[in-house]
């Protein structure tokens, strides 16, 4: 008897690779900012703050390389069904939307802004917030949509933890909108979950498909 192995086709494991490496990148070029760049705190700047001042531009190609990379594996990973590759199509565009549109220095970011919020909002943070919302809102279904796949596959495990990553970024962000103590910081851990949870989602999945 032969056993038939399905694999993807080159180009579809190529698309998904670079989506499964999106998330690990932009975590690690956040970071790797977040810790090095004067007058940055994560407890009270988001981590798109760093697309403002002098070195704003590494934070803007950050957002859109991973929004594109997101954007060519989306069409290849249908584990989660039709719905899937629609949320991640929104999820990437919501990421290369957020870094060109930056959003507003304020709260001492950069170092020697006001350490106060922006009296106005300019044109490019309303924009920042849409585009954010519109990725947040993608992602977060994107992992609820895994976790019944999983659930459906009887990999019990993987369903918890997309919930988990879903609920992480959901809890996180809506803490933040609260103005809550260190809420920027619970929306960079959320954010980051759920991201990595995306990405590693389509290389553990059957097939990876």
């Amino acid at each position: 008897m032969t056993t038939t192995i399905t694999r993807p086709a080159p180009t579809a494991s190529a698309r998904l690779t670079c989506l499964a490496v999106a998330a690990p990148l932009w975590a690690t070029v956040s970071l790797a900012q977040a810790a090095t760049r004067d007058g940055f705190d994560l407890t009270r700047h988001p981590l798109s703050a760093l697309s403002t001042g002098s070195l704003g531009w590494l934070q803007i190609a950050n957002f859109v390389v991973a929004g594109v990379l997101i954007l060519i594996g989306a069409g290849s990973f249908r584990f989660g069904g039709g719905a899937l590759p629609k949320l991640l199509t929104g999820y990437g565009a919501g990421m290369i939307a957020a870094g060109l549109f930056p959003p507003d220095p304020g709260n001492g970011f950069p170092a020697g802004t006001p350490d106060a919020v922006p009296a106005a909002v300019s044109w490019h943070a309303i924009g920042h917030m849409a585009a954010g919302s519109i990725s947040f809102t993608a992602l977060i279904a994107a992992c609820y949509v895994l976790g019944r796949r999983f659930a459906r596959a009887g990999d019990r495990r993987a369903a918890g933890l997309s919930v988990v990553a879903g609920t992480a970024l959901l809890a996180g962000d809506l803490w933040a909108m609260t103005g809550g103590p260190a809420g920027s910081l619970t929306l960079a851990a959320g954010a980051i979950a759920a991201m990595l949870w995306v990405s590693a989602a389509c290389v553990r999945t059957p097939g990876r498909r």
